[in-house]
């Protein structure tokens, strides 16, 4: 295992020009006012912290108290915890609070938490007043490996998946590694879905190396965490950088989500996030098995890997016809065309626009509990 660095650049041409950033990892929030101040041109500028219920109640006091001598901290936003408020109206209510904060271009939105209060509080800074900087704090796996790099953010459109969207490039991603103490066990399996699937689509080493030290891993080892993390997150930045607006390569990192997002909505987001991708990464693997593109001693070994981070391999409750019906509304549709991912070996994914319904169809059949 090579050796992580505590900071990664992240560069770009992006919808509005080039874009640089960095990812920070740390093990507390110290460093945080220091870290704005390098990106802060205005010195008075506000901070408003956008969180959940739940990620407030553990880490709003710790932020706000280190930031609290350099910056004028707004009022945070602090809204209920759970996918189901990944609507308009909770912008909405974002919207007015800004508003009421006096909060100007100049001024900077964090957003602390999971994947859910990312992608709200990047779509609020991109819409508000046209585009306001802000910075991404992740305090979960799923959010540190995922959503917290690469500037896509938005909001759930009644039943589907970030229907509504813009690209906006956060201006720092930080990452408190002890936050990942505090995760509950199953957000942290549910994250490795995620993990997992970033080695399936690029990094046949990174695969190995989460078989071969699956004790540490779930031990949350800081030093096994760092270099999964790390190297997902080089990942996803190699990627961004190649298509940061979604044009082409960046379809790879939906591998597994197809399934796992029509999975996701016909559930009613009672599996998390990355449990669905778990699942679907096991559809398009059999799929990419059955096309001949990947060897069954391979299409094994995901399986396996899966099911021993505990993470499902099989979905009860739902029907052929409904899953199906859900991926043939995904967003990622084009000109009717389904754009479907699958892995020409581990570490090597392919796009694949010609899927048909049947072959989609039979995946599913594989994943329904008999």
């Amino acid at each position: 295992m090579s050796d992580v660095t505590n900071r990664m650049a992240v560069t770009g041409e992006g919808e509005h020009g080039a874009f640089s950033y960095d990812i920070v990892w740390t093990d507390d929030f110290k460093q945080l006012p220091s870290e704005i101040s390098a990106i802060c041109k205005n010195k008075h500028g506000k901070i408003c912290i956008v969180s959940d219920s739940n990620v407030s109640a553990l880490y709003l006091q710790s932020v706000t108290q280190v930031l609290n001598n350099d910056y004028s901290l707004t009022l945070p936003f602090v809204f209920p915890a759970g996918e189901e408020q990944k609507q308009l109206s909770t912008i909405a209510c974002l919207y007015e609070h800004l508003l009421a904060q006096k909060m100007e271009r100049s001024d900077i939105l964090i957003a602390l938490g999971g994947g859910v209060t990312g992608d709200m509080t990047g779509y609020a800074a991109a819409t508000y007043r046209r585009g306001i900087r802000f910075v991404q704090i992740p305090t979960t796996l799923l959010a540190q490996v995922d959503s917290s790099v690469g500037g896509k953010t938005g909001v759930d459109l009644k039943q589907y998946k970030n229907m509504v969207g813009a690209f906006h490039q956060p201006s720092l991603v930080y990452m408190n590694m002890q936050t990942l103490l505090t995760l509950p066990d199953e957000e942290f399996v549910a994250g490795m879905g995620e993990v997992i699937k970033t080695a399936l689509i690029r990094d046949p080493v990174l695969f190995s190396y989460l078989e071969n030290n699956m004790d540490r891993i779930l031990k949350k080892d800081s030093n096994a965490m760092k270099y999964v993390i790390g190297t997902c997150c080089s990942i996803k930045a190699a990627v961004v950088r190649e298509d940061p607006l979604d044009n082409g390569l960046r379809a790879i990192l939906n591998f597994g989500h197809t399934i796992g997002h029509a999975v996701e909505t016909e559930k009613h987001f009672s599996w998390l996030h990355g449990q669905c991708v778990a699942l679907g990464c096991a559809g398009a693997a059999w799929l990419s098995c059955k096309r001949g593109l990947l060897a069954k001693a391979d299409y094994g070994r995901i399986i396996s890997i899966l099911r021993k981070y505990g993470l499902p391999v099989s979905v009860d409750g739902l029907t052929e016809e409904e899953i199906l019906h859900a991926c043939m509304n995904d967003k990622k549709r084009e000109a009717g065309k389904l754009h479907f991912v699958l892995l020409n070996g581990i570490g090597n994914a392919c796009i694949e626009e010609q899927m048909t319904e049947q072959e989609l169809k039979e995946a599913i059949h594989e994943l329904i509990c008999k």
